[in-house]
């Protein structure tokens, strides 16, 4: 099982818990309560197939996410691979879950559906162990259909944070050809106040997450993100960085702009207010431009809203100061990486953006797990086992030319 994979699965398992872990499940509901809905439900795994895991499955993801974050609902690499291993929960609950939807389906293709969606590898558990289990089960009436979600009033501040691009007037630097900018925006549903905005020549994900960064640094986290479906904003990078810090992501549907009306009347005003007295002529820099949209945002955000009683979004947001969980340094850094495998070489060598690096060389000839922070600055290795991260470097072949090494021997002669 490579370890996009085991990102994959860790992701299904992050999505049955988040409600309960985010605080955006039913407010003052017992554990117990969840534990007993979740296991009543349909999910995808990695592969796009229903499957449902069992009370007691969830229960020990739950506890593995707050003993060792998202790193601890990543399948670890086994120990004893070539041996076998008994049927686990997860397994038992994927049978059951086959059988019930498909009372004919043979033995042989349950063994074949949890062999391609990576629940088991080649040595894990043999045909005839599947099979026994199967024979064991009596058939019950399928009682897993999904319930309609709830709409939530959102009463306190970062309970839900909206957030959405929008296109600002094209800047031309230095006599350079005309550049079109892209205004990033997050803004708390209850209390108006904007987290964080900037301004970008390009609208991609690594500009969405400085925004949040620099939003979440300031004002805490939110319970849950609601975010168009555009690539920016709906992507792999995305449901690991929240998953790492324990916020869930929503996506509203195509074509209905009233699901983040908020940050649509941000912009409309914005444009209005701003946008509409600013010249692009004004600004030699992008710099510039950013600076003024940020005393903008300081303005906005500190005067009084009618939709709020006269009050500024400012005060509403920390008049619930005793609900804004900060990060802390450590997790903000670790948080806030991006995340992609590399094929080492078998000189321990990995490139990003066509600069080398060099890894230890237990890492030759494997393929790795890199995080690093988008500018390059810090870049890790993770380790497939315990998932800690190791810092490397850029590779220095001059450097590595004056390392001292073991001279070389040669047979029926003195040492040089």
């Amino acid at each position: 099982m490579t370890d996009e994979i085991r990102n994959e699965i860790a992701l299904v398992r992050y999505a049955v818990i988040a409600p309960f872990v985010s605080g955006t499940y039913e407010e003052g509901a017992s554990l117990n309560s969840f534990l007993l809905n979740a296991s009543q439900k349909k999910y995808r795994d990695y592969k796009g197939d229903l499957v449902s895991f069992g009370y007691g499955t969830i229960e020990r993801w739950y506890y593995k996410y707050r003993r060792d974050g998202f790193e601890g609902l990543v399948p670890k690499k086994r120990s004893d691979v070539g041996g076998s291993r008994k049927l686990d929960d997860d397994l038992k609950q994927q049978i059951r879950y086959f059988k019930k939807e498909y009372p004919r389906i043979p033995a042989t293709l349950i063994y074949q559906k949890l062999f391609d969606n990576g629940s088991i590898s080649k040595g894990d558990v043999s045909l005839a162990t599947v099979t026994r289990y199967i024979n064991q089960l009596k058939l019950e009436d399928a009682t897993t259909a999904n319930k309609d979600l709830k709409r939530y009033e959102h009463a306190n501040v970062n309970q839900v944070w909206y957030a959405d691009t929008s296109v600002g007037f094209s800047l031309t630097i230095d006599g350079k050809k005309k550049q079109k900018t892209y205004i990033i925006c997050f803004i708390d549903d209850k209390s108006r106040y904007v987290t964080g905005a900037d301004v970008f020549f390009n609208d991609n994900f690594e500009n969405v997450m400085s925004v949040m960064r620099s939003a979440i640094m300031k004002s805490g986290k939110p319970r849950m993100f609601s975010f168009d479906n555009g690539k920016p904003y709906k992507n792999k990078q995305m449901d690991l960085l929240a998953a790492r810090i324990g916020s869930v992501l929503n996506y509203t549907k195509p074509y209905t702009p009233t699901s983040k009306g908020k940050v649509e009347r941000f912009f409309y005003t914005m444009k209005q207010q701003w946008l509409s007295q600013i010249k692009p002529s004004d600004f030699k820099s992008l710099d510039e431009l950013s600076l003024s949209l940020k005393q903008y945002v300081y303005k906005y955000n500190t005067s009084p809203h009618s939709s709020l009683n006269l009050k500024t979004p400012k005060n509403v947001f920390f008049e619930d100061s005793g609900l804004i969980k900060f990060l802390s340094d450590e997790q903000i850094e670790k948080s806030f990486l991006l995340e992609h495998e590399r094929r080492v070489s078998p000189d321990s060598v990995v490139k990003i953006n066509n600069v080398e690096y060099e890894v230890p060389y237990r890492y030759a000839k494997q393929r790795i797990k890199l995080r690093y922070s988008p500018d390059l600055s810090d870049i890790y290795v993770v380790d497939s086992y315990s998932g800690d991260l190791e810092k490397i470097e850029i590779l220095k072949k001059i450097d590595n030319a004056r390392i001292k090494r073991e001279p070389y021997q040669f047979s029926g002669g003195d040492q040089l």
